[in-house]
């Protein structure tokens, strides 16, 4: 499964009301880390398919859970588990990082 696009609209469906861990990546694509982080995060996406959900929320285009969740610097990753934040990242980290998180939680 590739990454979900989320908006405001989705966004409690699909993250805070999954039955499986979220990985929600918090990005804008003037963002340099960003784009630089997408290819780590599709990775992710393939790798853990059917034990964790990847999804990518533009802060450009909505704000209401960038804002909830307190993004105020980005690329930011956040890993939810029964709608809670349980790990997060900020700023480029390489996959191996990110895969700690994620099986920290799995």
């Amino acid at each position: 499964m590739a990454e979900i696009t989320l908006n405001d609209d989705i966004f409690e469906a699909e993250v805070l009301e999954s039955d499986i861990p979220v990985l929600v990546d918090f990005w804008a694509p003037w963002c340099g880390p960003c784009k630089m982080l997408g290819p780590v995060i599709s990775s992710l996406a393939e790798k853990y398919e059917g034990k964790l959900k990847v999804c990518k929320y533009n802060v450009d285009d909505f704000t209401a859970f960038a804002e909830k969740y307190s993004v105020e610097s980005i690329p930011a990753v956040k890993i939810f588990r029964g709608g809670e934040v349980v790990n997060e990242s900020l700023g480029f980290v390489p996959a191996p990082k990110l895969e700690e998180l994620i099986e920290e939680i799995l």
